[in-house]
């Protein structure tokens, strides 16, 4: 069986799993609750086993925030973008949404992908730079969430196409993820297994199934929750070497949960009282 095969398999689940949170729970708990450390279970277990070594590995690892704070500002440009856009059609006002956020994801990516190389020619270790993102993107989220819209559930069934093509996307940026690390490319493999698939089909379903608001008023909570995805990094980095891939990811997921994510949500319980 293909290495790339079952982390794209779970990719594809959870995607599935995590815009149908958002429409079931509302943006503020569905939002928290979707961006879990999931995807980047799979994503790490792959890299780990194809990478050519432990310091390959490790750097995918600590890459990885520098990509989850590329995806928080992609997750923010879905609420103020559409509003400073001129009036026009549903499906334009889409096209442009996600043609600008992708933009911008993508030269913020290449930027932090040159620029963590060559810290590495310098000699210069990742793993404060990455801590140093996460905190950033935590703040980032909280920030965003105290202005956060209104947050309501989707009011609509949605398609099972719709599921389908949300499972596909992430499935195949995990799979390509592991396959550059295969290729001897980890900083590139850490900056594509999080690139915002999920973030992307949930931003544009909820968009078309549900309306706009549902999809802005995720946005804060999205942002939030995906710091928990750096701290899995970190941890992981530390964790797989010492303990191997399956209770070294095992142990980073319940510290990313119950160290972040769990806190985060009784936070912004207190906020919406």
């Amino acid at each position: 069986m293909p290495v790339w095969l079952l982390p794209a398999l779970l990719a594809a689940a959870v995607a599935v799993l995590v815009t149908v949170a958002i429409e079931r729970m509302g943006g503020r708990k569905g939002g928290l609750i979707g961006t879990l450390p999931t995807t980047i279970v799979p994503a790490c277990i792959g890299i780990y086993e194809s990478a050519e070594g432990l310091q390959a590995f490790q750097s995918a690892m600590w890459i990885t925030p520098a990509g989850m704070l590329i995806d928080g500002i992609f997750l923010y440009m879905w609420r103020v973008v559409p509003g400073r856009l001129p009036m026009m059609g549903l499906y334009q006002r889409l096209g442009m949404t996600t043609s600008l956020s992708l933009g911008g994801w993508a030269i913020l990516a290449w930027m932090f992908a040159s620029g963590s190389a060559a810290m590495q020619r310098a000699g210069i270790a990742l793993m404060i730079p990455s801590i140093v993102l996460t905190v950033v993107l935590a703040g980032f989220g909280a920030w965003a969430c105290q202005r956060n819209p209104p947050a309501p559930k989707g009011s609509r069934p949605v398609g099972v196409w719709v599921l389908a093509c949300r499972g596909l996307l992430a499935g195949v940026a995990i799979a390509a993820a592991v396959v550059i690390a295969q290729q001897g490319g980890p900083l590139l493999a850490g900056i594509v297994a999080v690139f915002p698939a999920i973030f992307l089909t949930t931003m544009v379903s909820l968009w078309l199934s549900q309306g706009e608001a549902v999809q802005a008023g995720a946005v804060g909570p999205m942002m939030l929750g995906a710091t928990s995805v750096s701290v899995f990094a970190i941890l992981a980095a530390w964790l797989v070497p010492m303990l191997g891939v399956g209770w070294g990811c095992a142990l980073a997921w319940l510290g990313a949960a119950i160290g972040f994510t769990y806190p985060a949500w009784a936070w912004l319980e207190r906020q919406s009282r």
